[in-house]
């Protein structure tokens, strides 16, 4: 390795820390906003159609867009970074971010045009229920225009990471969560044209979110950062079509990644509330997962694209092994943590018009979705090594290949299981998904298998086996909690069994991973 690299380490160890520590606050949020919701509305008409409004809005998003403006974006910009060409960086982002805004802008029109066609046809349940699919597509319609203030703080951030900045979109997501809390808290009960806004203020907490967290937060700090932008409508400008020639495999393409939630939508809107259920499910389960996973991939993908960029095959491979390899450990850890406490950690949703049956069924499908929580957190590192490397095909066309082979199982597990096939059927289609772009990194000589930290990874799930026995042992033997009170308390002492049993067994056995941890909190 070269001399430059430590200090690229600990950079990138820097903005991985403050990208994880603002998505526990965001996490935070976003659990107090799931409970206060929940309260609210229950499992329900109406927050079935809100959380189905999302689809077309992502789904526009998805298509036009292809992720590329926290993607394919910040691997043209970090070219124009790395030989010194900033002026010519910002051409490019002007280029990329006003033609787009007028091809997403239309995409949005037909959008709002279609919304009700779309409800139909995106959520088998709707058909028979013309309320939940009026509802929903008044919803859509109001949440369809914050795809474009999305794109910009998109577009914007990808300048900052290019540069290493993280701490703007360290503070989107806590102002998008705190969005949505403030519509329902305030709004609620506004009365416009002789009704209360209900479930719309959640539409307009989104949009609000959206507007000032990612929108005006990002490009405040991207003009902070020197930004010289220029309105530029050409599709024809080399910037433009060298951005098209990556990020069209992510617009042709799926994954499984999205279509997961698509495909959960479809099947449980056949039952009232089955949505929300499921949803919720989906939400607390991405609690710790946003935390882990996300967090640690943006602040990735900038150092793997420089390390390809300067031919260090070799560390490119080191680094996507060694990110992999820890994501994976603490993912083991956490999820044995969520399926032992799972009972007590779900009964705090308890309240309002969410009552005990359906924390029982959010709480079934919640362990489940856990299992794999290591393997949804890793594989947005296998995904980014890809891009960091200027191949969006090959990940492009193993999702489609994946994701269209995985319907029949969706299919024929939520009509032999219900709720509880889909959500085995999610964890079976990102294991899938995971171990494909794993095997094709290492087929393409780009991530090898090998660099992957095997011993590390086998003292990790031991660890978490016996930390696992550890916290349901202790919790079984304490009084039933009755309140949320006891609930805390349950899960406080289950906690603390849970880390000091996975400490021991990591320190007895030597692994490398509590010091790993305590040396990136220290940076």
């Amino acid at each position: 390795m070269t001399a430059t690299t430590p200090r690229r380490a600990h950079t990138a160890g820097s903005a991985t820390i403050l990208l994880m520590a603002s998505s526990l606050l965001s996490g935070g949020l976003a659990l107090i906003r799931i409970r206060y919701v929940n309260a609210l509305f229950g499992a329900g008409i109406a927050q079935d159609a809100y959380r189905a409004a999302f689809t077309l809005p992502d789904l526009i998003n998805y298509f036009l867009i292809g992720g590329a403006a926290s993607i394919s974006l910040i691997t043209i910009l970090n070219r124009y970074r790395e030989s010194g060409d900033d002026a010519g960086g910002d051409h490019a982002l002007s280029v990329i971010l006003t033609t787009m805004l007028v091809v997403l802008g239309a995409g949005v029109l037909l959008g709002e045009i279609f919304a009700p066609q779309y409800v139909w046809l995106a959520n088998k349940g709707f058909r028979s229920d013309p309320a939940r699919a009026a509802l929903c597509a008044s919803l859509t319609r109001l949440i369809l225009p914050a795809q474009l203030f999305f794109f910009i703080g998109s577009v914007m951030s990808s300048r900052l990471q290019v540069r290493k900045i993280f701490l703007y979109q360290a503070f989107t997501p806590l102002i998008y969560n705190g969005g949505i809390i403030a519509g329902a808290f305030f709004l609620h009960n506004v009365v416009v044209f002789g009704k209360p806004l209900g479930i719309y203020s959640l539409a307009v907490g989104v949009l609000a979110g959206v507007i000032l967290g990612s929108a005006l937060l990002n490009t405040l700090g991207a003009f902070r950062t020197g930004l010289r932008y220029h309105p530029i409508v050409d599709f024809k400008a080399p910037a433009f079509l060298d951005w098209l020639k990556l990020s069209l495999p992510l617009m042709i393409g799926v994954s499984l990644v999205m279509f997961d939630g698509i495909f959960l939508k479809y099947f449980a809107s056949v039952a009232t509330g089955g949505i929300t259920l499921i949803g919720n499910a989906k939400d607390l389960f991405n609690a710790p997962f946003n935390v882990i996973g996300p967090a640690a991939g943006a602040a990735s993908l900038p150092f793997f694209a420089s390390l390809y960029q300067q031919r260090r095959e070799f560390d490119f491979s080191a680094s996507v092994g060694r990110s992999v390899s820890r994501l994976f450990a603490v993912g083991l850890l956490v999820s044995a943590w969520m399926i032992a406490l799972a009972p007590w950690l779900m009964d705090l949703f308890k309240g309002g018009k969410f009552n005990r049956a359906d924390v029982l069924t959010v709480t079934t499908l919640f362990q489940i979705l856990a299992i794999t929580l290591p393997i949804w957190a890793v594989q947005g590192i296998y995904a980014r090594a890809f891009y960091a490397a200027s191949d969006t095909r090959t990940p492009a066309i193993t999702g489609t290949l994946i994701t269209i082979a995985s319907i029949p199982m969706y299919w024929l597990l939520f009509n032999a299981r219900g709720l509880t096939g889909l959500a085995i059927a999610s964890d079976i289609g990102i294991l899938i998904q995971t171990t494909a772009l794993a095997i094709l990194l290492h087929r393409k000589r780009l991530a090898s298998l090998l660099h992957l930290e095997y011993p590390e990874l086998a003292r990790s799930l031991l660890a978490a086996i016996i930390a696992y026995i550890a916290a349901i042992g202790l919790v079984r033997t304490l009084p039933p909690a009755t309140t949320h009170t006891g609930d805390i308390l349950t899960i406080a002492a289950g906690t603390a069994a849970w880390a000091i049993a996975a400490l021991i067994i990591l320190v007895v056995a030597r692994s490398k991973l509590p010091a790993q941890l305590l040396r990136r909190k220290a940076s």
